[in-house]
């Protein structure tokens, strides 16, 4: 079921918004060579736990997850791109991580992501990761002017698509941006490429996370043992940008935006 939001509702969300992007902008902060993933997905828990929030991941547990994700980022390294569980791991220079969090703050959620390269650019990889990371920020601002009343979510999914696509990358629609409001995950599905003025009206009030997310050289993924994290077939780099919006009459909010 697709919930439209009053304008006094999506003022309620702007806490969890606000704290999302703290947390993302702490992390990143951290997430220097020689720390480890459990160190960051720690001090998330620690901001939590001193903010009274309540994480949307540690008892997430959807049919394509082996057992309850038990932390409370995502932290996805290199060839990982999407619920990439924190495990024991040093991160190392040259390092493309993909940070992703959903919290609720009273009752409300937020979801929001970044990639950034770790450290010191590795020896020829650093323009290829700066292209990759770049395209998906940009494809998320694509999507996100596309996100007016009016609109139909096909434009936004063909705006982050043209991004994609004029970049050299093919686009997975496995998973992409879906609703936000009281739980982490709802209705509509925004898939990172479809066909403008198809599907769903965008109205006053729709709350969504865009989420765009390329890999290098690919678009098919598999599951990795641990049961969460998705990397990429041929082992390319993939990168992450996400941030929650509302629709609005004025244009669109973005509830996550980091300073």
């Amino acid at each position: 079921m697709i919930e439209l939001r009053t304008p006094r509702e999506i003022d309620e969300m702007r806490p969890a918004g606000r704290f999302v992007a703290e947390v993302l902008t702490t992390v990143r902060a951290a997430a220097k060579p020689g720390v480890n993933l459990l160190e960051l997905d720690e001090l998330a828990h620690k901001m939590i736990r001193d903010r009274g929030a309540e994480s949307c991941y540690i008892d997430y547990h959807p049919s394509f997850g082996a057992m309850p994700f038990g932390k409370v980022i995502c932290t996805s390294v290199n060839d990982a791109v999407l619920h990439g569980l924190p495990y024991d791991y040093a991160l190392r220079d040259g390092d493309l991580l993909s940070i992703d969090f959903a919290v609720a703050v009273d009752g409300w959620v937020s979801d929001s992501a970044l990639s950034f390269v770790v450290g010191t650019p590795a020896p020829g990889r650093g323009e290829a990761d700066t292209k990759l990371i770049r395209t998906t920020e940009i494809a998320l601002e694509a999507g996100i002017a596309a996100a007016v009343v009016g609109n139909k979510i096909g434009d936004i999914s063909a705006a982050i698509a043209k991004v994609g696509h004029d970049a050299g990358y093919s686009i997975n629609t496995d998973f992409g941006g879906h609703g936000v409001g009281r739980t982490m995950h709802g209705d509509p599905h925004v898939p990172n490429d479809g066909r403008a003025g198809r599907g769903f009206p965008l109205k006053p009030g729709l709350v969504i996370a865009v989420e765009p997310w390329f890999l290098e050289t690919t678009d098919e993924i598999w599951t990795d043992p641990d049961g969460w994290t998705l990397r990429s077939k041929d082992g390319s780099r993939g990168a992450h940008s996400e941030h929650t919006i509302a629709i609005t009459g004025d244009g669109p909010i973005v509830l996550t935006a980091r300073d």
